[in-house]
């Protein structure tokens, strides 16, 4: 998936469904980081302030520390 198709996904579901939009949100999350990892997805999270909307959280980075 491309970053401009989960944006565009994203706007859809906000304007379908409001404020039950957390999950089809969600699935598009899923596979944002699937295929581009962390920083799009929140790169995504801040775009659409989807914390504070739909307590979506961003993500830690793809790479751990250990």
């Amino acid at each position: 998936m491309k970053l401009e198709d989960a944006k565009q996904r994203i706007e859809q579901a906000i304007n379908q469904y409001g404020a039950q939009a957390g999950m089809a949100i969600d699935l598009v999350i899923n596979e944002v980081r699937s295929d581009m990892g962390a920083t799009a997805v929140n790169e995504l999270v801040e775009q659409f302030d989807l914390e504070l909307l739909y307590n979506i959280a961003p993500m830690e980075s793809d790479y751990s520390n250990s």
